[in-house]
């Protein structure tokens, strides 16, 4: 990575960083509503090279990318300046500018295992690992929910996606063989234990190739319309509206708002259900809660896609303890729990069923809880 760096830009770097991509077991949706989550990080990075720039301006490279270096002026940054994937990293030091950290310019190079357009929380992974390097280059002394909000503006205002609190936080908070509960209102978090191969248990990822753009509309429609709801119900967000009163607030709705409601809430009460489950010992029982909470993200938040629905279908036909859609929909990733015995099986199966559907052969890799983001070299 250093040597990556020192070809592109002519000089060593500072340091390298890196900030793992995230799978939600459960919550999905929920952040943006003041909700829970309950995610994982992955062993997937986003590895990022950077040294300081004293004329105010910063170059960005990607491995990944065409070789071509992105240069820009720190001064005429705005949100809608910046298309593409420099969005993300340019974006980060526009949100610590605008909140009056005194960042100049960097030399960045990226290179990532983790997938773009997957619901693995690409962008996040890049932000978080450019944030912890511009704050250390700074000097700047920022915390983990601190570096998560500048990264979070950076997505929302600056590549206007409009997403919530957790995969940033995911990113920065996670640790290995644990769960990262987060309230997404106070940003309370505490690890829960999730010990997969202590269990016999794996997690598979099924990247059913089929790539997502948050930014195209659909998912910030679904925040609109959450946020409607709240309003109609006189409610700060939707995670105010309790279980046991959720029958009476829905009668109070249109039918259009009606199952985006119910999902919400009921979602809330699944990442309750799957903390109390974890912190019982009983990881398995966390897959008859993952497949319930497909069916609601399918049936009520109608953000799933025939591709991901026959994943989930075929891994549980082939003996996963559950399995559900991963990310904001449209597309992306499926996660399976499955016992060690039966993960080979799961996975040929799955790609047996996208076959004789004729769709592409999905990426099935096995994942387990990894540590958050960190300084690396």
């Amino acid at each position: 990575m250093k040597n990556a760096f020192q070809q592109v830009f002519g000089t060593p770097p500072a340091g390298v960083w890196a900030a793992p991509g995230r799978v939600n077991l459960i919550g999905e949706h929920t952040d943006y509503n003041d909700g829970f989550a309950l995610p994982i990080a992955l062993p997937h990075t986003t590895v990022v090279a950077a040294g300081r720039r004293s004329d105010g301006r910063i170059r960005l490279h990607s491995a990944q990318r065409d070789g071509t270096v992105t240069e820009l002026e720190l001064a005429g940054l705005a949100p809608g300046t910046v298309s593409g994937w420099a969005a993300y990293p340019a974006g980060v030091l526009w949100a610590l500018r605008e909140q009056g950290h005194a960042v100049g310019g960097a030399d960045v190079h990226v290179d990532s295992t983790v997938p773009v357009g997957a619901g693995l929380s690409s962008s996040a992974a890049l932000e978080c690992a450019v944030a912890l390097a511009v704050d250390e280059l700074y000097g700047l002394g920022l915390g983990a929910a601190e570096l998560a909000g500048i990264a979070q503006r950076a997505e929302n205002v600056f590549a206007g996606v409009p997403c919530g609190s957790m995969d940033q936080m995911a990113s920065l908070c996670c640790t290995a063989d644990a769960a990262l509960w987060l309230d997404a209102r106070t940003l309370a978090r505490r690890q829960v234990p999730f010990p997969l191969e202590d269990q016999g248990l794996r997690l598979l990822v099924i990247d059913t190739r089929v790539q997502h753009d948050l930014a195209d509309g659909a998912y910030s429609a679904r925040r609109v319309a959450c946020e409607r709801a709240a309003e109609l119900l006189g409610v700060r967000a939707l995670r105010d509206v309790p279980a046991e009163g959720m029958t009476t607030a829905l009668e109070c709705l249109p039918d259009e708002l009606r199952p985006l409601v119910r999902h919400v809430v009921t979602e809330n009460a699944r990442v309750t259900e799957a903390v109390s489950r974890l912190d019982g010992g009983d990881a398995a029982a966390l897959g008859p809660i993952l497949t319930a909470g497909h069916a609601s993200l399918r049936d009520d938040y109608r953000v799933s896609c025939p591709e991901t629905d026959l994943a989930v279908s075929a891994a549980v036909e082939a003996g996963a303890l559950g399995a559900r859609m991963t990310g904001g929909g449209f597309g992306g990733s499926v996660i399976a729990l499955v016992r060690d015995t039966e993960a080979k099986s799961v996975g040929e199966a799955v790609k047996g069923a996208f076959g004789a559907a004729g769709h592409r052969t999905p990426a099935v890799t096995a994942v387990w809880p990894s540590g958050g983001a960190g300084r690396i070299a």
